[in-house]
Protein backbone atom coordinates (compact mmCIF):
# COMPACT_ATOMS: atom_id res chain seq x y z
CA UNK A 1 0.00 0.00 0.00
CA UNK A 2 0.87 3.79 -0.82
CA UNK A 3 1.42 5.87 2.01
CA UNK A 4 -0.14 8.85 2.38
CA UNK A 5 2.38 11.32 1.67
CA UNK A 6 3.62 9.11 -1.67
CA UNK A 7 -0.28 9.33 -2.88
CA UNK A 8 -0.28 12.92 -2.55
CA UNK A 9 2.49 13.45 -4.52
CA UNK A 10 1.18 10.77 -7.46
CA UNK A 11 -2.12 12.81 -7.37
CA UNK A 12 -0.24 16.48 -7.63
CA UNK A 13 1.86 14.89 -10.74
CA UNK A 14 -1.14 13.76 -12.25
CA UNK A 15 -2.94 16.90 -11.49
CA UNK A 16 -0.14 19.32 -12.37
CA UNK A 17 0.54 17.41 -15.96
CA UNK A 18 -2.69 16.18 -16.80
CA UNK A 19 -2.01 12.94 -16.63
CA UNK A 20 -5.19 10.35 -17.36
CA UNK A 21 -4.99 7.52 -14.86
CA UNK A 22 -1.25 5.86 -14.03
CA UNK A 23 -1.20 5.82 -10.67
CA UNK A 24 0.63 2.76 -9.50
CA UNK A 25 3.20 3.61 -12.14
CA UNK A 26 4.24 6.72 -11.22
CA UNK A 27 4.35 5.49 -7.65
CA UNK A 28 6.71 2.99 -8.79
CA UNK A 29 8.87 5.56 -10.57
CA UNK A 30 8.62 7.87 -7.28
CA UNK A 31 9.83 5.18 -5.37
CA UNK A 32 12.69 3.88 -7.48
CA UNK A 33 13.74 8.08 -8.17
CA UNK A 34 13.59 8.77 -4.39
CA UNK A 35 15.82 4.89 -3.48
CA UNK A 36 18.41 6.33 -6.50
CA UNK A 37 17.49 3.53 -8.72
CA UNK A 38 17.86 4.00 -12.54
CA UNK A 39 14.43 2.81 -14.02
CA UNK A 40 13.54 1.31 -17.51
CA UNK A 41 10.22 2.01 -18.96
CA UNK A 42 8.83 -0.95 -20.82
CA UNK A 43 5.42 -1.33 -23.13
CA UNK A 44 4.30 -0.73 -26.98
CA UNK A 45 4.38 2.59 -28.52
CA UNK A 46 2.12 5.86 -27.64
CA UNK A 47 1.60 4.98 -24.25
CA UNK A 48 3.43 7.66 -22.64
CA UNK A 49 6.61 6.35 -21.42
CA UNK A 50 7.91 9.83 -22.30
CA UNK A 51 5.46 12.05 -21.11
CA UNK A 52 5.64 10.32 -17.29
CA UNK A 53 9.38 10.58 -17.47
CA UNK A 54 8.93 14.06 -18.20
CA UNK A 55 6.79 15.13 -15.88
CA UNK A 56 8.63 12.71 -12.67
CA UNK A 57 11.64 14.96 -13.87
CA UNK A 58 9.97 18.27 -14.03
CA UNK A 59 8.34 17.29 -10.62
CA UNK A 60 11.86 16.46 -8.86
CA UNK A 61 13.37 19.90 -10.43
CA UNK A 62 15.91 17.91 -12.26
CA UNK A 63 17.11 18.84 -15.92
CA UNK A 64 16.17 16.70 -18.95
CA UNK A 65 18.31 15.37 -21.14
CA UNK A 66 17.32 13.22 -24.28
CA UNK A 67 18.80 11.05 -26.54
CA UNK A 68 17.12 8.49 -29.23
CA UNK A 69 18.87 4.97 -29.32
CA UNK A 70 20.38 4.56 -32.37
CA UNK A 71 23.23 2.10 -33.68
CA UNK A 72 25.34 5.63 -34.76
CA UNK A 73 25.37 6.51 -31.21
CA UNK A 74 28.65 4.72 -29.97
CA UNK A 75 30.32 5.23 -26.90
CA UNK A 76 32.12 8.34 -27.83
CA UNK A 77 29.04 10.09 -28.84
CA UNK A 78 27.75 9.32 -25.54
CA UNK A 79 30.36 10.18 -22.93
CA UNK A 80 31.97 13.16 -25.43
CA UNK A 81 34.60 13.62 -27.71
CA UNK A 82 38.02 15.80 -28.28
CA UNK A 83 37.92 18.90 -29.90
CA UNK A 84 40.47 18.63 -32.95
CA UNK A 85 41.70 21.91 -33.78
CA UNK A 86 41.85 23.08 -29.57
CA UNK A 87 43.52 19.57 -28.96
CA UNK A 88 46.06 20.86 -31.68
CA UNK A 89 46.48 23.81 -30.25
CA UNK A 90 46.46 23.68 -26.92
CA UNK A 91 46.59 19.68 -25.76
CA UNK A 92 44.23 18.04 -24.01
CA UNK A 93 42.87 20.41 -21.45
CA UNK A 94 39.26 20.38 -20.05
CA UNK A 95 38.43 23.48 -22.90
CA UNK A 96 38.77 21.23 -25.42
CA UNK A 97 36.76 18.06 -24.56
CA UNK A 98 32.81 18.26 -25.83
CA UNK A 99 30.77 16.24 -23.52
CA UNK A 100 28.05 14.01 -24.39
CA UNK A 101 24.72 13.63 -23.24
CA UNK A 102 25.85 11.10 -20.74
CA UNK A 103 28.60 13.03 -19.33
CA UNK A 104 26.79 16.33 -19.47
CA UNK A 105 23.56 14.79 -17.49
CA UNK A 106 26.37 13.05 -14.82
CA UNK A 107 27.90 15.91 -13.97
CA UNK A 108 24.67 18.38 -13.90
CA UNK A 109 22.52 16.06 -11.61
CA UNK A 110 20.15 15.84 -14.37
CA UNK A 111 17.56 13.04 -15.66
CA UNK A 112 19.08 11.47 -18.61
CA UNK A 113 16.41 9.94 -20.80
CA UNK A 114 17.39 7.23 -23.35
CA UNK A 115 14.84 6.21 -25.61
CA UNK A 116 14.43 3.10 -26.89
CA UNK A 117 17.58 1.60 -25.02
CA UNK A 118 17.49 -1.60 -26.86
CA UNK A 119 18.66 0.73 -29.90
CA UNK A 120 22.01 1.33 -28.38
CA UNK A 121 24.78 -0.58 -29.84
CA UNK A 122 27.33 -2.65 -26.71
CA UNK A 123 29.77 -0.02 -26.68
CA UNK A 124 27.50 2.70 -25.78
CA UNK A 125 25.56 -0.07 -23.58
CA UNK A 126 28.53 -0.92 -21.90
CA UNK A 127 30.17 2.66 -21.42
CA UNK A 128 26.63 3.35 -19.33
CA UNK A 129 27.41 0.68 -16.58
CA UNK A 130 30.36 2.66 -14.42
CA UNK A 131 28.27 5.74 -14.42
CA UNK A 132 24.77 3.75 -13.29
CA UNK A 133 26.75 1.46 -10.78
CA UNK A 134 29.39 3.54 -9.31
CA UNK A 135 28.30 7.48 -10.61
CA UNK A 136 31.88 7.59 -12.03
CA UNK A 137 33.01 8.61 -15.99
CA UNK A 138 36.19 7.30 -17.08
CA UNK A 139 37.34 10.05 -20.33
CA UNK A 140 40.83 9.59 -21.37
CA UNK A 141 43.37 11.74 -21.09
CA UNK A 142 40.99 13.87 -18.90
CA UNK A 143 40.43 11.63 -15.80
CA UNK A 144 37.71 10.22 -13.79
CA UNK A 145 34.48 12.45 -13.81
CA UNK A 146 32.42 11.96 -10.73
CA UNK A 147 28.41 12.18 -11.29
CA UNK A 148 26.59 14.66 -9.22
CA UNK A 149 24.10 14.12 -6.51
CA UNK A 150 20.47 13.83 -8.46
CA UNK A 151 21.68 11.91 -11.60
CA UNK A 152 19.29 9.33 -13.08
CA UNK A 153 18.73 7.47 -16.05
CA UNK A 154 15.22 6.58 -16.96
CA UNK A 155 15.38 4.80 -20.43
CA UNK A 156 12.54 2.86 -22.50
CA UNK A 157 12.05 0.30 -24.52
CA UNK A 158 9.40 -1.87 -26.75
CA UNK A 159 9.19 -5.41 -26.02
CA UNK A 160 7.38 -5.69 -29.09
CA UNK A 161 9.83 -4.18 -31.26
CA UNK A 162 12.59 -6.69 -32.49
CA UNK A 163 14.16 -4.98 -36.17
CA UNK A 164 17.38 -2.83 -35.61
CA UNK A 165 17.17 -3.29 -31.71
CA UNK A 166 20.40 -5.34 -29.99
CA UNK A 167 19.97 -7.26 -26.88
CA UNK A 168 20.55 -5.61 -23.50
CA UNK A 169 22.86 -7.52 -21.94
CA UNK A 170 22.58 -8.97 -18.45
CA UNK A 171 25.13 -6.68 -16.66
CA UNK A 172 23.11 -3.78 -18.11
CA UNK A 173 19.52 -5.39 -16.88
CA UNK A 174 20.40 -5.92 -13.50
CA UNK A 175 21.02 -2.05 -13.12
CA UNK A 176 17.79 -0.86 -13.77
CA UNK A 177 14.49 -1.17 -11.76
CA UNK A 178 11.62 -2.63 -14.44
CA UNK A 179 8.26 -0.68 -14.57
CA UNK A 180 5.69 -2.21 -17.57
CA UNK A 181 3.12 0.15 -19.00
CA UNK A 182 0.20 -1.58 -21.03
CA UNK A 183 -2.67 0.23 -22.55
CA UNK A 184 -4.90 2.57 -20.44
CA UNK A 185 -8.43 1.01 -20.03
CA UNK A 186 -11.38 1.90 -22.54
CA UNK A 187 -12.96 4.69 -19.95
CA UNK A 188 -9.39 6.36 -19.56
CA UNK A 189 -8.47 6.09 -23.68
CA UNK A 190 -11.20 8.13 -23.66
CA UNK A 191 -10.85 10.66 -21.38
CA UNK A 192 -6.68 11.02 -23.35
CA UNK A 193 -8.64 11.69 -26.21
CA UNK A 194 -11.24 14.24 -24.58
CA UNK A 195 -8.02 16.08 -22.99
CA UNK A 196 -6.23 15.98 -26.69
CA UNK A 197 -8.75 16.57 -28.96
CA UNK A 198 -10.35 19.95 -27.96
CA UNK A 199 -14.68 20.21 -27.98
CA UNK A 200 -14.59 16.53 -29.43
CA UNK A 201 -17.97 14.85 -29.24
CA UNK A 202 -18.27 12.18 -26.88
CA UNK A 203 -19.98 10.01 -29.77
CA UNK A 204 -16.68 10.44 -31.83
CA UNK A 205 -14.30 9.71 -29.06
CA UNK A 206 -16.23 6.26 -28.12
CA UNK A 207 -16.27 5.38 -31.18
CA UNK A 208 -12.64 6.13 -32.38
CA UNK A 209 -11.44 4.69 -28.99
CA UNK A 210 -13.72 1.58 -29.99
CA UNK A 211 -12.13 1.39 -33.27
CA UNK A 212 -8.77 1.26 -32.42
CA UNK A 213 -8.36 -0.97 -29.60
CA UNK A 214 -9.95 -3.36 -32.25
CA UNK A 215 -6.83 -3.20 -33.84
CA UNK A 216 -5.18 -4.83 -30.56
CA UNK A 217 -7.70 -7.95 -30.39
CA UNK A 218 -8.20 -9.41 -33.94
CA UNK A 219 -6.69 -12.22 -34.69
CA UNK A 220 -4.43 -11.63 -37.62
CA UNK A 221 -3.24 -7.95 -36.48
CA UNK A 222 0.15 -9.15 -34.83
CA UNK A 223 0.66 -5.20 -33.59
CA UNK A 224 -2.51 -2.98 -33.48
CA UNK A 225 -2.64 0.81 -32.94
CA UNK A 226 -1.27 3.03 -30.46
CA UNK A 227 -3.13 5.66 -28.14
CA UNK A 228 -1.44 8.22 -30.30
CA UNK A 229 -4.03 6.62 -32.71
CA UNK A 230 -7.41 6.93 -31.38
CA UNK A 231 -6.28 11.02 -31.00
CA UNK A 232 -5.73 10.98 -34.56
CA UNK A 233 -8.60 9.33 -35.68
CA UNK A 234 -11.12 11.29 -33.47
CA UNK A 235 -8.84 14.51 -33.91
CA UNK A 236 -9.49 13.51 -38.35
CA UNK A 237 -13.24 12.52 -37.97
CA UNK A 238 -13.93 15.84 -36.13
CA UNK A 239 -12.85 17.44 -39.39
CA UNK A 240 -15.12 15.95 -41.16
CA UNK A 241 -18.66 16.08 -42.09
CA UNK A 242 -21.21 13.22 -43.09
CA UNK A 243 -22.72 9.95 -41.67
CA UNK A 244 -20.88 6.50 -41.66
CA UNK A 245 -18.91 7.30 -44.37
CA UNK A 246 -16.73 9.97 -42.42
CA UNK A 247 -15.79 6.76 -40.34
CA UNK A 248 -14.22 4.81 -43.49
CA UNK A 249 -12.06 7.93 -44.83
CA UNK A 250 -10.39 9.15 -41.62
CA UNK A 251 -9.46 5.70 -40.52
CA UNK A 252 -8.38 4.31 -43.73
CA UNK A 253 -6.23 8.12 -43.61
CA UNK A 254 -4.91 6.72 -40.14
CA UNK A 255 -4.98 3.07 -39.29
CA UNK A 256 -3.04 0.66 -42.11
CA UNK A 257 0.22 1.86 -42.05
CA UNK A 258 0.02 1.82 -38.03
CA UNK A 259 -0.72 -1.78 -38.00
CA UNK A 260 1.30 -5.14 -38.71
CA UNK A 261 -0.04 -8.36 -39.28
CA UNK A 262 1.31 -11.53 -39.72
CA UNK A 263 0.44 -12.55 -43.64
CA UNK A 264 1.71 -9.87 -45.82
CA UNK A 265 -1.13 -10.70 -48.31
CA UNK A 266 -3.73 -8.96 -45.88
CA UNK A 267 -5.86 -6.26 -47.80
CA UNK A 268 -5.21 -3.88 -44.29
CA UNK A 269 -7.58 -1.29 -46.16
CA UNK A 270 -10.28 -4.02 -46.34
CA UNK A 271 -8.98 -5.02 -42.75
CA UNK A 272 -9.70 -1.41 -41.72
CA UNK A 273 -13.33 -1.06 -43.29
CA UNK A 274 -14.08 -4.32 -41.07
CA UNK A 275 -13.00 -3.07 -37.92
CA UNK A 276 -14.72 0.22 -38.70
CA UNK A 277 -18.35 -2.01 -40.03
CA UNK A 278 -18.04 -4.16 -36.77
CA UNK A 279 -17.84 -1.47 -34.01
CA UNK A 280 -20.40 1.32 -36.21
CA UNK A 281 -22.88 -1.92 -35.99
CA UNK A 282 -22.75 -1.59 -32.37
CA UNK A 283 -23.80 1.62 -31.68
CA UNK A 284 -27.84 2.45 -31.94
CA UNK A 285 -29.23 5.73 -31.24
CA UNK A 286 -26.73 7.88 -28.74
CA UNK A 287 -25.55 5.00 -27.30
CA UNK A 288 -23.18 2.25 -27.89
CA UNK A 289 -24.72 -1.87 -27.46
CA UNK A 290 -23.10 -2.36 -24.28
CA UNK A 291 -22.73 -6.45 -25.46
CA UNK A 292 -20.15 -4.83 -27.92
CA UNK A 293 -18.44 -2.49 -26.13
CA UNK A 294 -17.73 -5.26 -23.14
CA UNK A 295 -16.70 -7.52 -25.93
CA UNK A 296 -14.53 -4.93 -27.05
CA UNK A 297 -12.90 -4.24 -24.22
Amino acid sequence: MLTKELSREVEEIRRRFGIVGRREELAKMLIAARGRKHILLEGPVGVGKTFLARALAEYLCRDFIRVDGDERLDENKLLGYWDPPIVLKMGYVEEAFVPGPLTRAALSGSILFINELNRLPESAQNALLPAMDEGIIQIPHLGTLRAKEGFLIIATQNPEEDIGVYRLSEALRDRFVLIKLGYPSREEEIEIVKAQVPDVEERIAEISVDIVRKTREHPVIIRGCSVRSSIDLARITSLMDGGDEKWYTSALMTLPQRIETGDSSIDKESLVKELVRSVLGGYRGDFPVQRDLQRSR
